[in-house]
């Protein structure tokens, strides 16, 4: 068992293994040591936001915080509210104050237990795993863990390719949008280019087309789509998935699994039903997929993939589609080529999809909201970047976080780290499903499991 641990990262991912550990009751008490990078307790990025505008994009009775408790959220909410239903896409925010609300409980808990936890209130500088243990660095000091797992949530976006500096530096080409979000300019632009069209830009346009009910807004993505809509109703496959499974793991290929899935959706009375039927499955269906065929599903099929598992609440659909019929919303098909600043606003080149003549937009701000960055190797992020450099973690191949275990141990060169895990995003490339709360509770419990195994 180690018994002193440090958990790297202070959001919902971190929150959800220290819950796990401090309601354990082990043969000795646990020393945790919680580097939470200084910012909001337990809610990280994605539970921050304070507006009602952004919905969870998961019924509230699977929200749950613990694996063994995944009606949690729900129950916490209809302690306050009990016309809640299970059913209901409830406010980000309300996810947050559940997350902290559990972190506190599990933190009173564990004193109860004897355990002891340190809240680092900052990141950690850089970690150096040996056979034997893990030592953290933090400015000027040192710890010596037993183990060490890495839970930083999302890393820091980057600027596209073919973004001007001055650009940039103008404040007029916005790269990561959730400051944005949470303080706006008081003057508001007469047209915003939002550069993406995922579950991110669905965020952006509704905050900023409410806080500025003048502008305009234009939306650009390869295929100009928006996520598709939950139902307002669960819907359950009529059939057993079993079948399905099966063909799929027989022949881990793109485009066969893409002929399956289209038949099993003809039986159906909606697709979504088969979509969420696959969701149980995917780490096993991916990990059977050669890396040739996870290339071309990279290359061709992930955006549809994408737009159909990861959907929107139905009230966000109505917003998006009212703005749409306001006229103060379209979506073009295109890749950015180049952003400059152009007078009092911005020049953006936009090269079609599928090829033609460069159009121009004109901007008085852009916001990128490409969705989230797993590449490892090219981060800026501290941290990841110094793991990389002295070559303790390895890059996934396809830029998908790090070499994994699917029980979350992180590789080396040498093989396996003993005490080195990761929970969340950067198990993208192991698990390929790793960004959401109901798997990330599951992955916290294996990795709580594995730290307190004798």
């Amino acid at each position: 068992m180690h018994r002193r641990v440090a958990i790297i990262g202070g959001g919902a991912a971190a929150a959800a293994l220290l819950g796990e550990l401090l309601e354990r009751r082990p043969p000795h008490p646990l020393h945790l040591d919680w580097y939470t990078g200084g910012g909001a307790l337990a809610r990280g990025v994605a539970y921050a936001t304070r507006s009602d505008h952004h919905l969870l994009n998961v019924r509230a009775a699977s929200m749950g915080m613990f694996a063994g408790k995944p009606q949690g959220f729900l129950d916490f909410m209809q302690r306050e509210d009990p016309s809640v239903a299970g059913t209901d896409f409830l406010p980000r925010r309300c996810y947050g104050d559940y997350l902290e609300a559990e972190v506190a409980r599990a933190m009173a808990l564990g004193k109860v237990h004897g355990h002891d936890v340190q809240v680092v209130p900052f990141a950690a500088d850089a970690v150096v795993p040996e056979a034997d243990g893990v030592t953290v660095f933090r400015g000027e000091e040192t710890r010596r863990v037993d183990a060490a797992v890495l839970a930083i949530g999302t890393l820091p976006p980057q600027p596209l390719a073919g973004v001007d500096a001055e650009a940039l530096a103008s404040g007029r080409y916005v790269v990561d949008p959730w400051p944005l979000l949470a303080a706006p300019p008081a003057v508001a632009p007469a047209h915003v280019a939002v550069i993406g069209l995922g579950l991110t830009a669905v965020d952006v346009l509704l905050e900023l087309a409410a806080r500025w009910p003048d502008t305009r807004f234009t939306a650009i993505s390869r295929h100009g789509l928006l996520p598709e809509p939950h139902l307002r109703t669960t819907a359950l496959p009529s059939g057993d998935s079993a079948e399905l499974i099966e063909a799929m793991l027989d022949a881990p290929d793109v485009h066969r699994w893409l002929r399956l899935l289209r038949e099993a959706i003809a039986q159906e009375e909606d697709w979504r039903s088969v979509i969420d039927s696959l969701r149980p499955h995917i780490p096993a269906l991916w990990a059977e997929l050669p890396m040739e065929q996870r290339t071309r599903f990279q290359r061709h099929a992930r955006w549809a993939w994408e737009r159909v598992r990861h959907r929107m609440p139905p009230p966000v659909h109505a917003s998006l589609a009212a703005l749409e019929r306001d006229g103060r919303l379209r979506r073009l098909r295109g890749h950015l080529q180049a952003a400059d600043v152009d007078g009092d606003g911005l020049r953006l080149e936009l090269r079609p999809h599928g090829g033609g003549a460069l159009q121009v937009l004109q901007a008085g701000l852009a916001v990128q909201s490409v969705g989230m960055d797993f590449d490892v190797a090219r981060t800026p992020h501290p941290l990841m970047r110094q793991l990389v450099v002295n070559r303790h973690v390895l890059p996934d191949p396809l830029g998908l976080g790090c070499q994994a275990t699917p029980h979350g141990r992180l590789l080396h060169e040498g093989g396996v780290w003993p005490r080195l895990f990761a929970i969340g995003s950067l198990l993208r490339g192991t698990l390929w499903e790793s960004t959401a709360m109901p798997e990330i509770r599951q992955q916290a419990r294996a990795v709580a499991d594995q730290l307190l195994a004798e």
